[in-house]
């Protein structure tokens, strides 16, 4: 490749997983991730927001998500998250709510509401104390209970925490190549790449890293994210800060208030 290409940029993810020409790649990583939770392969996904690269490198603000929809009606999300932040949680709760919600139009009964299934690809650690890379998240009980037979679920993949050197199933496959694809070589490829699914995943890259027009617009992305991702961290340290200087000065009141019910004490 005439440049590395990482694949977690979102207009890399968002082309290998929700362009048109793609389409295939997206019904196999839906497959390799949901297998145990779909009664039977996906065929056939229509692709609710398509990648546009026009339109998404253009537009600072573009949906970076992947959303679609089976031939059963069931909805499905994907998306990439490069940092941690303290919202996260909610923001992940609310979007997966929030697209469930949506299917209901004036006049529909709740037994209509399709199961929604949303996948998060996350580039840091999220479950503190947890080495497992792989979180499935429910409607359940205390009991383990399910509220629903079905009605899909939240699916957390920490890249971090994924370390398999010997690649057993296609998930890990789809894992090794988002966490290590920007160290991968389209002419030296590895042995677990070597498959038709990922030899098309690994041809979006070098598009990226061999079309001049495709590269730089892959490193004005790049650039924006990591702008924004130092504005974080920035507001993310004020923020501590101003709750140090909170506590501090809580510290310092405090004192105060012992020091004058010592003298009044004295006094008495």
């Amino acid at each position: 490749m005439q440049h590395p290409i990482d694949p977690k940029i979102d207009c890399v993810f968002k082309a290998l997983l929700g362009a048109e020409e793609n389409r295939n790649l997206l019904i196999h990583f839906l497959n390799a991730f949901l297998v145990q939770d779909l009664a039977e392969p996906l065929v056939w996904v229509d692709i609710m927001n398509p990648y546009n690269d026009k339109e998404f490198l253009s537009d600072k603000l573009s949906i970076v998500d992947i959303k679609a929809k089976d031939s059963q009606e069931r909805l499905y999300q994907i998306e990439i998250q490069l940092s941690i932040y303290g919202s996260l949680p909610s923001r992940i709760v609310y979007n997966w709510s929030d697209l469930y919600s949506q299917q209901l139009k004036s006049g529909q009964n709740y037994d209509q509401l399709r199961p929604t299934y949303a996948i998060w690809l996350l580039a840091e650690n999220l479950i503190v104390g947890d080495e497992k890379y792989v979180h499935h998240y429910k409607l359940r009980d205390e009991q383990g209970r399910s509220l629903h037979n079905n009605h899909g679920g939240i699916w957390l993949l920490e890249l971090n925490k994924f370390h398999a050197t010997h690649i057993e199933s296609e998930d890990q496959r789809w894992l090794k190549f988002f966490k290590d694809g920007e160290q991968l070589n389209d002419r030296t490829l590895p042995d677990w790449m070597n498959t038709q699914e990922m030899k098309q995943a690994m041809n979006t890259l070098t598009t990226f890293s061999e079309k001049e027009r495709q590269y730089h617009q892959y490193q004005a992305r790049q650039e924006y994210l990591r702008e924004q991702r130092t504005i974080q961290l920035e507001l993310e340290q004020a923020l501590k800060e101003k709750q140090a200087l909170k506590q501090e000065n809580e510290a310092f009141l405090a004192e105060i208030e012992r020091l004058k019910a010592l003298l009044a004490q004295k006094q008495t």
